[in-house]
């Protein structure tokens, strides 16, 4: 069956339909992780959007159950290169198409993605779709024209956990806000140990405090964190009460909590190849990541310091507080898909919850 991937500028790639035939729109990015397809499509960060995988050949390991970073894939669709004939992995492993035939993905293949990479690295990140339907081009480029920015949708309360959830560990109990958690960040606290409190995104303070946490763990999550503004108030009434950590949109939302501001980036960092220097040590680190939206530097309150920036752009990747025992970083330190240099991050959340004793508001 034949497929088609129309831009809002009207540009237009021919392909092949993979996964679920029909029709779906969404904002389109590109990822150039090389492996970890199935964390990228199950990533609730890429709820929205429609993504694109630089590298030319995908599902050449097929699809298991312990590489789920959700339930459920939450990306809009995907474009390929090539979907790999012949999988490794044995019986228990599904095929790339069965995955996304129950996830209910529309895909296209057979597009040349590092062409269309480059469209987007050039012109920005720009809203799509994907269709196999006989629905004329011009009719196609209207409708992806017409559908809402990135910034106008409501998708954390698509991906938050609508139930608190406990994994049960012993010290310390770390309250995590859900704003779309990937499931190897509960897995890496849960291996060290911690009592895991999983929240949903719009918790109240009271919420919080009532698990008695240690510490607050504010998520990844996908969109734009100027739109969750509740949730940037309920973590600025935290701060002082207990040691925090934030990833990724949990970056940006403690430092919109801190007073500063963010912005949409032009094509934003998604892969698993983003260098990173830590500026207290000079060190390197090769990270992952997955995000359309920054800290404007200038923004930053005089009592916040950065920590970590990227190599290849100049952006903040990681802040911490002179005074509070609080940091944040724009990238995955847990992996899943991509490197794991930084994982001893969580250790450093840790050490911070040991010496604060607690949680407390004084």
């Amino acid at each position: 069956m034949k497929g088609v991937l129309v831009l809002e500028d009207g540009t237009v790639f021919h392909g092949e339909s993979c996964g679920k035939p029909g029709q779906t729109g969404g904002e389109v990015v590109f990822s150039t992780a090389m492996t970890g397809y199935q964390e990228v499509f199950t990533d609730p960060s890429f709820a929205g959007q429609i993504v694109a995988l630089t590298y030319p050949l995908v599902g050449n390991y097929g699809i298991s159950a312990c590489y789920q970073e959700a339930a459920r894939a939450a990306a809009r669709g995907i474009i390929i290169k090539e979907e790999a004939v012949d999988i490794s992995g044995g019986a228990k492993v599904k095929r790339l198409s069965q995955f996304l035939e129950e996830n209910d993905l529309v895909g296209i293949k057979g597009v040349d993605t590092r062409t269309l990479t480059k469209h987007l690295r050039t012109h920005g990140t720009m809203r799509g779709i994907i269709s196999t339907l006989e629905t004329p081009v011009d009719v196609l480029v209207q409708m992806a024209r017409e559908l809402p920015l990135i910034s106008e949708q409501k998708l954390t309360e698509q991906v938050s956990t609508a139930d608190r959830y406990i994994l049960p560990g012993s010290w310390p109990t770390v309250a995590v806000l859900d704003l779309g958690v990937k499931s190897n960040s509960i897995r890496t606290l849960s291996k060290l140990g911690c009592t895991v409190v999983v929240l949903p995104a719009y918790s109240t303070p009271g919420d919080i405090m009532a698990v008695e946490p240690d510490g607050l763990f504010i998520s990844n999550g996908p969109g734009d964190p100027k739109s969750i503004p509740q949730v940037t108030e309920t973590v600025r009434s935290l701060l002082g009460c207990l040691p925090m950590m934030g990833i990724c949109m949990g970056h940006q939302i403690l430092a919109l909590a801190l007073g500063a501001d963010t912005y949409k980036m032009k094509f934003g960092h998604r892969g698993g190849n983003q260098p990173v220097k830590d500026l207290a040590t000079g060190r390197v680190y090769i990270t992952s990541q997955n995000h359309g939206f920054s800290i404007r530097p200038e923004s930053l309150p005089h009592d916040t310091v950065v920590t970590h920036i990227n190599l290849n752009d100049g952006t903040i990747e990681g802040i911490k507080h002179k005074h509070l025992p609080l940091f944040s970083v724009q990238f995955h330190p847990e992996g899943a898909p991509g490197p794991r240099d930084t994982t001893n991050l969580f250790i450093d959340f840790m050490r911070n919850m040991s010496l604060q004793g607690g949680g407390h508001c004084a």
